[in-house]
């Protein structure tokens, strides 16, 4: 009775959550705890202390909607067939084709997703942020906020763009949806931060003007400390419902990013480039009851490693043949992590092939 009643209780035991925090269009050393000396981000310097720190992850591609796509199907763009951010809606429009426009959306149903694969498991999930591939409902999400093309606006997010900018509310209301209904939950906050527009409120804008900067770069570097603000403000929401320790917090950025001091866009060798500035991200992993040896680590890693690792701490189905490792002995023991190298891949803009 003793040991049945134990693999009751073991059974029963509630998966960790799991928040994946996705920076858009943000430089690998912009941030404190990246050593930039004015960027301010005091709540992912704190977290950063709370995680396993790989300084050296990189993305395999240097643009918005295949970097997202491998996050959430762990598979490079060549593979999951999004190359690139458009063709448009607009085009799509234009030709009046509902064949074209189903295969705006379409891409996703080649392999599995993490909501899909965490939905198994009894997880309930929320998209919000950037989102390119159609309503939240399409890659698996129970909950989320972007309502997808061709409804208006729904080129890379629509409402989803709205969180972080305006608050955290519909992120708010869900965990405390999930917490009532007794289940384990998967957060997207992919959120529009530090991307253009770089419109920052006048608080945060201001003291980087003080500091004597180029306005285009005291905007952006506002814009990366409105960016951490939210973050901490979305940790808070865990910690007031004790919801922290239990759950797998996942730091990464879609892309790089280096501000041109000219004006409101990317300089060379950043976005849309296999260059460092383009494809390298800090990648953090924080879990304060899953017995993560914290700390920065030497070993260089991709966002294409996410998926396994993820799935393999939530002890969810891991489908075969994955490109990526799954890091969680390592993020537990600090062994060297065993790969000959790293890879990447760089598109044109639009998708070329469609």
């Amino acid at each position: 009775l003793l040991v049945f009643g134990g693999a009751f209780a073991l059974s029963a035991k509630k998966s960790p959550n799991v928040l994946y925090i996705i920076s858009d269009d943000q430089a690998w050393t912009d941030y404190g705890f990246m050593g930039h000396p004015q960027i301010k981000t005091p709540h992912l310097d704190k977290l950063s202390k709370e995680s396993v720190l790989f300084e050296r992850g990189y993305v395999p591609t240097a643009l918005c909607r295949p970097s997202l796509v491998t996050l959430a199907n762990g598979q490079y763009a060549h593979k999951h067939g999004v190359t690139g951010n458009d063709p448009s809606p607009k085009r799509y429009l234009k030709e009046k084709s509902n064949q074209k426009k189903a295969q705006l959306i379409s891409y996703l149903d080649r392999f599995e997703t993490l909501p899909n694969l965490l939905g198994e498991q009894g997880y309930l999930s929320h998209q919000s942020g950037k989102w390119w591939e159609g309503n939240f409902k399409h890659g698996g999400f129970t909950h989320g906020m972007t309502r997808g093309f061709p409804q208006p606006g729904g080129r890379h997010g629509d409402d989803g763009l709205k969180i972080g900018r305006d608050g955290l509310k519909p992120i708010e209301d869900f965990v405390d949806h999930s917490m009532k209904e007794n289940k384990p939950f998967f957060l997207w906050y992919g959120v529009f931060l530090p991307h253009t527009p770089h419109n920052p409120p006048k608080r945060l804008l201001k003291p980087y003007q003080d500091l004597g900067l180029p306005l285009s770069i005291a905007k952006y570097y506002a814009m990366c400390t409105w960016f951490d603000e939210t973050c901490g403000q979305l940790i808070d929401i865990l910690e007031k419902r004790n919801l922290r320790d239990d759950t797998i917090i996942v730091y990464v950025t879609d892309n790089g990013w280096i501000q041109n001091p000219e004006k409101n866009g990317y300089a060379p060798r950043s976005k849309q480039t296999p260059y460092e500035g383009g494809i390298r991200t800090p990648i953090m992993f924080s879990w304060p009851n899953g017995n993560l040896k914290n700390g920065k680590r030497k070993d260089v890693v991709s966002s294409i490693d996410l998926f396994p690792t993820v799935l393999a701490a939530t002890g969810a189905r891991t489908p075969k043949g994955l490109p990526g490792l799954n890091l969680l002995e390592n993020l537990k023991n600090e062994k060297p992590i065993k790969r000959k190298g790293i890879f990447g891949e760089s598109f044109a803009h639009d998708i070329a092939d469609v």
